[in-house]
């Protein structure tokens, strides 16, 4: 029969030689631990990086509004805002401050008192989430804007404003006469 024993006690002859290729080299242990450290480190900043994009952005965003490039800062207002619950409740009072003031500037009355309304919910809800020269603008410029919704409606808001009614005319009407020739006086000789 076969004999088994032998095999058990003594490995063959290649398999010893060769085990040891299987394993890094001495020098590439050494280096495994600084590397995952390296690398675990960068991937930490990286990761917080993110975070201080957004508040970058809305610093660029603040310098663009006190430079008075009130559209730039409208852009990166807008690209902002679906990270907006990214951001400390201090930059989201800050942010909706920001964007409602831009607007307002702009003449986006409608979007101006939505984000100034937001701002002063924020600044209610946490004290002194802005500063006191800003929630005094705020006040006054929401004052302003609901004031003129108070007088003519929050219509009065629109970005395009109707054109008034002419005397005579109802409101499903909209056929419009053309306006009478201007009558020019003769040149006198």
């Amino acid at each position: 029969m076969f004999d088994n024993s032998r095999s058990l006690i003594t490995p063959p002859v290649g398999l010893i030689l060769e085990c040891h290729r299987r394993y890094a080299f001495g020098w590439m242990r050494t280096l495994a631990a600084p590397l995952l450290l390296a690398t675990a480190t960068i991937i930490a900043a990286l990761g917080t990086a993110g975070c201080n994009s957004y508040a970058d952005a809305l610093s660029r965003g603040q310098r663009a509004f006190e430079q008075s490039e009130h559209e730039r800062a409208l852009a990166i207002f807008r690209a902002l805002e679906p990270d907006m619950h990214r951001l400390s409740i201090d930059d989201r009072a800050h942010y909706a401050y920001l964007r409602g003031m831009t607007d307002y500037r702009i003449g986006y009355k409608a979007e101006a008192r939505h984000w100034l309304s937001i701002a002063a919910a924020i600044e209610h809800q946490t004290p002194e989430s802005l500063p006191a020269d800003w929630s005094k603008r705020m006040g006054e410029a929401l004052k302003d804007l609901d004031d003129v919704v108070y007088t003519g409606g929050i219509a009065s808001l629109s970005n395009t404003p109707s054109s008034p009614k002419r005397a005579g005319e109802e409101e499903g009407d909209d056929e419009s006469a053309p306006p009478p020739p201007a009558v020019k006086p003769a040149p006198t000789p």
